[in-house]
């Protein structure tokens, strides 16, 4: 066999290229976590993806089968799909393979079956002896001010800080002498650790994959913050180079603990040929059965709302069945093209036959960051690839934000902590039991309100060019209001028949206990809510100078129309109106109607949700349902008070007239866009 030479510096790129490119939750996105597959045909990238890291990528056969059992999955479709895939004259021979035929559907992975041979023959589960303290360190030194103590000598990199509390403390982070004195060995290299634990060089690059993906989401972080250390909001100096060698030292330091001095490295006991992790996956007959499944799947769901649409299509054609069009609007409203959108956007133009919704990006074209007062840090509002140039300031905060005494770092000193230890924590347990009978808003509470508050002053317009903060230039130059502006409303198709009031409505999601609660905000705003993003829209539509440029270009927006900013909470399902000072009295009036209908749109909005919940009764009184969806979004027992993105399955891009009216499930996202207006395709 020929000798393989290993390439450190090779085997490092090839791991960034593989490992989930994941950054801390501070900007949120949604990211594909096959993205060194995207290159590759749907099919084969999946497949290949599954056989080398073990991902589970298709429900299983017997999932299919019974969602074709209860009608899920239409036998008609079925049937077509195979005849697409093999053929009329091989129908029924698949269609006994999909059906009905027994196939072994176990996935022996690549990665992870070298390293697996130290618990094989020496019976030590490393993982479980390295990975809880390894966990504790990192999380430790890349920590943003979570903890109560800063991490030593944090301000040096990951492996510098290793090694100056080894040598300052009395303590140390192995229990063996080899491991302390390979750390402070000069030039210290991945390889050179390599021949200490695996021995043979042709297996050393498969260790390190089976290593690296056996915590793939920490060393993705690492990777990822190697190459954007922006990413952090306190950066940090680490890499994966530091990472491997930290937690080969790791596994040197406890072999040496467990085995004794006389234990031998890995590939000395083992006979199996290292493994080709990316070589070809064949394709096999469980293969084409799944792709059948899953086309057949996909297509039942499209034809159905397909057959909606057709049907709407033929109704709103039909004079006796269609409901006359009003050519004057009582409102209008922007919401995001969120899936969440959907039911809230149908709710509220049932109940107000005048009124005409419009989906959008939810930050509305604006990007820029934002400066909440005596904020120490800027929030990104625009989408996690954009880079703002322009800077929003909240001034003028007449109320201070509500603390509460229970989280006071009073507790963190040694007196005084004892003492609060009785005091404080007496009636942290009595809140405890509160929250589970009567849960409320709090200010240890993600509240998507408190994002900014609602009486503070922007700094949207810039008056003067060289107003500028860190390099973002402070708000936004006429021309650069209108740009956006006219972007928005010839994207979505808005260029004539204005309703006197237009809302623009921002989203974002309140929670009291879940981890992950950025990817419940809004998307496009980076994992946040979505209220600043509605009152700069407002204003720049709103503003005169403004409006005479984009009269120019076409959009005539009446004297008497007036936008205005909201939040949707989709948790709690409550809204939020912003600036109202600045309406006239007919539309003053006219938005106490209409915040009425938006009451009335929440109520059904609720009840429809409450479907998918199993703690409450959905045939319980509209306002108590309500009032139970609100429970949720504040009760600490609720790590999931909405379900986000979990059932989202299509988008569609056109006019509303296509969709408006049809139950969709909360499972589309609604872009709204005109084909008329746009002849060349340059919106």
């Amino acid at each position: 066999m020929k000798k393989e030479v290993f390439d450190e510096h090779h085997v490092l790129h090839e791991l960034k290229h593989y490992l989930p490119t994941q950054t801390p939750l501070k900007d949120f996105i949604h990211h594909n976590s096959l993205h060194a597959f995207q290159q590759m045909k749907f099919y084969d990238a999946i497949f290949k993806a599954s056989k080398i890291f073990g991902y589970q990528v298709t429900l299983p056969l017997v999932d299919f089968r019974n969602l074709y059992q209860i009608g899920r999955i239409d036998n008609e479709v079925l049937e077509r799909v195979i005849e697409e895939k093999k053929g009329k004259g091989n129908l029924t021979i698949w269609k006994q393979h999909v059906i009905n035929k027994n196939y072994d559907e176990h996935n022996a992975q690549r990665v992870g079956l070298l390293r697996a041979n130290w618990k094989k023959i020496y019976q030590i589960e490393l993982d479980n002896l390295i990975q809880p303290f390894l966990f504790r360190v990192l999380a430790g030194y890349l920590d943003q001010g979570v903890s109560i103590w800063d991490f030593p000598a944090g301000n040096m990199t990951f492996l510098e800080s290793i090694k100056w509390i080894e040598r300052e403390s009395f303590t140390s982070f192995f229990k063996t002498a080899k491991a302390k004195k390979l750390l402070f060995q000069n030039d210290l290299t991945i390889t050179d650790l390599l021949k200490i634990v695996v021995g043979k060089e042709e297996y050393f690059e498969q260790y390190l994959f089976d290593q690296q993906f056996s915590h793939r989401g920490w060393s993705g972080m690492v990777a990822t913050l190697e190459a954007r250390p922006d990413a952090l909001l306190s950066p940090k100096t680490i890499s994966l180079n530091d990472l491997i060698i930290f937690e080969l030292l790791l596994e040197i330091d406890h072999l040496e603990n467990e085995l004794g001095r006389k234990w031998k490295p890995l590939c000395e006991s083992i006979t199996q040929e290292p493994i080709d992790l990316f070589k070809e996956v064949a394709n096999t007959e469980l293969h084409e059965v799944l792709k059948i499944w899953q086309d057949a799947f996909e297509w039942s769901y499209y034809d159905e709302v397909l057959a909606g649409i057709q049907q709407l299509s033929k109704s709103k054609q039909n004079p006796e069945t269609s409901e006359p069009v009003s050519e004057v609007k009582s409102f209008q409203a922007m919401f995001c093209i969120d899936e969440r959108e959907d039911s809230i956007r149908r709710h509220v133009e049932f109940i107000d036959k005048k009124s005409e919704t419009w989906g959008s990006p939810g930050f509305f074209g604006v990007e820029f960051y934002f400066q909440a007062e005596h904020a120490k840090f800027y929030d990104k509002l625009c989408p996690a690839p954009v880079t703002p140039a322009y800077l929003i300031k909240e001034y003028d905060v007449s109320e201070k934000r509500n603390h509460d005494i229970l989280y006071t770092n009073k507790t963190h000193q040694l007196i005084s902590g004892f003492i609060s230890a009785f005091t404080f924590g007496f009636w942290a347990g009595i809140r405890l039991v509160q929250n589970l009978f009567k849960p409320k808003m709090s200010p240890a509470i993600s509240n998507a309100f408190a994002h900014m508050n609602e009486q503070g002053k922007l700094t949207i317009e810039n008056k003067n060019i060289n107003d500028r903060e860190n390099g973002l230039q402070i708000g936004f130059t006429i021309e650069e209001m209108t740009t956006r502006v006219r972007g928005l409303l010839n994207g979505i198709g808005l260029k004539s028949d204005f309703a006197p009031l237009i809302y623009v409505v921002a989203h974002g999601s309140s929670s009291a206990n879940n981890p992950h609660h950025g990817a419940h905000d809004c998307g496009a705003c980076s994992g946040r809510p979505g209220s600043v993003n509605s009152r700069v829209f407002a204003f720049m539509a709103n503003h005169v100078e403004v409006r005479k440029r984009l009269t120019e270009s076409g959009i005539n927006i009446p004297d008497k129309t007036q936008f205005v900013g909201a939040l949707h909470d989709t948790a709690a399902d409550e809204m939020e109106f912003y600036d109202l000072d600045v309406l006239n009295e007919v539309n003053a009036k006219s938005h106490l109607l209409h915040v009425e209908t938006f009451e009335r749109a929440l109520d059904l909005n609720a009840k429809e949700r409450s479907r998918r919940f199993a703690s409450i009764n959905t045939k319980e009184e509209i306002k108590k349902i309500r009032k139970a969806i609100k429970a949720r979004s504040v009760s600490l027992f609720e790590p999931r008070p909405e379900l986000g993105h979990g059932t989202n399955t299509l988008c569609v891009v056109g006019n509303r007239s296509i969709t408006k009216g049809l139950f969709l499930d909360r499972r589309a996202f609604l872009n709204s866009y005109n084909y008329k207006l746009d002849p060349e395709g340059s919106f």
